[in-house]
């Protein structure tokens, strides 16, 4: 029995080897880009107020590069341009080392400033 797979005693069929660069392509989904971008700005922002949202990212990506959008809130006071200024290098770090894709552009908006109990007690503000 020639040409029957599966009998007893019968050489598999060689496969044809295909070029890595012929097999195909792997695309990642913008959401888990911007997944990616959040996580990379909750981690440069530290430690959140309690009433603060999670920072939270939108992308679009074209061509191999991604626009980014991170909107977050900050403890205040704080030195905000600084902030900002290391959420976006940190956004820029793990996008390219965890996704692999070149990032021009990443824009920091602070949503909201939550005023530290320190701060208030100091300049006898209440909530």
């Amino acid at each position: 029995m020639t040409g029957v797979s599966g009998g007893a005693g019968e050489l598999p069929v060689p496969r044809a080897v295909v070029p890595p660069a012929e097999r195909g392509a792997t695309r990642i989904a913008d959401r888990v880009v911007a997944k990616v971008a959040a996580r990379a700005a909750r981690e440069a922002v530290g430690p959140l107020h309690p009433e603060a949202a999670r920072p939270y990212a939108t992308v679009v990506v074209h061509h191999g590069t991604v626009h980014v959008r991170v909107h977050l809130e900050l403890p205040y006071p704080c030195d905000v341009g600084a902030r900002c200024g290391q959420v976006r290098h940190q956004v820029v770090r793990r996008i390219r080392a965890l996704v692999g894709m070149a990032v021009p552009e990443v824009a920091v908006q602070v949503e909201r400033l939550h005023l530290t109990a320190e701060y208030g007690a100091r300049h006898g503000r209440t909530r």
